[in-house]
């Protein structure tokens, strides 16, 4: 079973930039899917971001123009790098792999996340 495990949040005034890994253990990320999702306080799960494993990617309207997915599977991470962070960026931020971008979000495993708060 593959596990994954985020990194890299912290806190970041609105404007500044992070970069999220995601490190995948267990089995090959080549074979899977990765996507991004994150979640508010008092908010459902919500998806940020995926790269397919042709490396196609898809983002979110809120998120698009300002964060890049990547994926480096010689080194078994995923990545996510955030610029112009706002304030309402501000969440839990987990790394789902799923064998296709069709499953993402609702399949395949998850890690534990990785806390990002963006201060105005």
């Amino acid at each position: 079973q593959m596990k994954l495990t985020e990194s890299g949040g912290g806190v970041e005034q609105a404007g500044g930039s992070l970069n999220l890994s995601c490190a995948a253990s267990g089995r090959p990320l080549s074979d899977y899917a990765m996507g991004w999702y994150r979640q508010a306080p008092g908010m459902e799960r919500a998806w940020v971001a995926s790269i397919g494993r042709d490396g196609q990617t898809f983002y979110s309207r809120y998120v698009k123009g300002r964060f890049a997915i990547s994926r480096d599977d010689v080194k078994n991470t995923a990545y996510l790098h955030m610029n112009n962070l706002a304030p309402e960026d501000t969440a839990v931020y987990l790394c789902n792999a799923a064998r296709t971008t069709h499953e993402l979000g609702f399949r395949g495993s998850w890690g534990p996340g990785t806390q990002v708060t963006v201060s105005s």
